[in-house]
């Protein structure tokens, strides 16, 4: 005889089914609603639209099945670790350290890179640009040794047991079966994230383009400087690798850090180890200023603890190689001078991204 304990089973499986959600067991996604909206982004002020890519549009469910697996530990080995672990909202998407530690105790060579505006960079990512997209640049840290040092397989297998994942891929990518869920599509969706990390709109120095304020003296002649529009100042130097808008380049540059006699003589080989080009043995990409002043310690090898020092370094300090970028090679700036770069560094100072709830954990 049926029991109401049975019916009211029946019944609660049946409304779920009604409403489009997960049955439990089996690998079949297809009775879940698959309706991808896209997802609301807002651009900063005075950055340009972002790069379009056609085979991986922005939805509201990619970006957040992404939110959740860029926080989530169970892409490491030891589910101890995740892509926030050196990544935090706090500190611009770094981890304030100059080297990472991995899983395994194990730290890395290179400093963590901020992810703010990443999603304007064209010409690979990473310091040394090995991944051409951010779509394959997302599937290099689970199988990193040093990083999460987990394997994709294993990972696709925990991503189909989990009790959420397999219905959050469907509602992002459409799949009729957790057999359809691939490191691919877990890129996309990490990817997809990773792109409404955007800054900039609330800096004094968009809002002093957009005459909402006047600088100050020392901070127009700080920007005089950095782009060298005031021939009466000596040039900074700056606004040729940290380019406006986004202060960022998607070119790599030798700016001088080791002293090189040949081209084989840079301990990291940087851009050079990618694509055995001989010129670019040394050469790093060029990060985003935007809140500089929450991702020290600077450069890729986080060698440098204050932006004082990365200024010392310019003007005192570069060192002489066969591929040295001639715009550091002869810079001249008074200490005065220096602080005022710094001083309208300091306009490029926006975190307003960290009022966005979507660029936060979601556990």
């Amino acid at each position: 005889m049926w029991s109401w304990k049975n019916l009211t089973f029946i019944l609660f499986w049946l409304i779920v089914g009604c409403n489009g959600e997960n049955p439990p067991g089996g690998d079949d996604l297809s009775q879940i609603s698959y309706e991808p909206r896209a997802y609301p982004l807002v651009v900063p002020r005075n950055l340009p639209p972002l790069p379009d890519v056609p085979d991986n549009p922005m939805t509201y469910d990619g970006v957040q099945l992404g939110r959740h697996l860029f926080y989530d530990p169970i892409l490491s080995s030891d589910s101890s670790q995740s892509c926030a672990s050196c990544h935090k909202p706090e500190f611009a998407f770094t981890d304030g350290l100059a080297f990472s530690r991995g899983v395994t105790g194990q730290f890395g060579n290179r400093s963590s890179m901020s992810l703010l505006n990443i999603a304007y960079l064209t010409k690979g990512y990473f310091w040394d640009g090995r991944s051409a997209t951010l779509e394959t640049q997302a599937l290099e840290p689970v199988e990193n040794p040093i990083e999460l040092h987990e394997m994709w397989p294993n990972v696709i297998d925990k991503f189909r047991k989990h009790p959420s994942y397999p219905t959050m891929f469907r509602k992002a990518f459409g799949i009729s079966s957790k057999s359809e869920i691939t490191k691919e599509l877990a890129a996309k969706a990490i990817a997809q994230f990773e792109r409404i990390l955007l800054t900039g709109g609330n800096s004094l120095y968009v809002r002093q383009l957009n005459k909402e304020i006047f600088f100050d003296g020392d901070q127009q002649e700080g920007m005089d400087m950095y782009f060298n529009t005031d021939l009466s100042l000596p040039d900074a130097q700056c606004g040729h690798c940290h380019a406006a808008p986004t202060f960022a380049s998607s070119d790599y540059f030798n700016n001088g850090l080791d002293k090189a006699v040949t081209l084989d003589d840079f301990k990291d080989k940087g851009r050079g180890a990618v694509t055995g080009i001989p010129l670019d043995m040394g050469r790093f990409k060029a990060p985003g200023l935007f809140n500089w002043h929450l991702t020290a310690p600077y450069m890729h090898d986080g060698r440098f603890k204050t932006i004082e020092e990365v200024m010392d370094h310019y003007v005192n300090h570069v060192q002489s190689a066969p591929n040295l970028d001639p715009n550091v090679a002869k810079l001249v700036l008074t200490t005065r001078q220096k602080n005022k770069v710094i001083a309208f560094l300091k306009t490029l100072i926006d975190t307003s991204y960290l009022k966005n709830p979507d660029i936060f954990s979601p556990f």
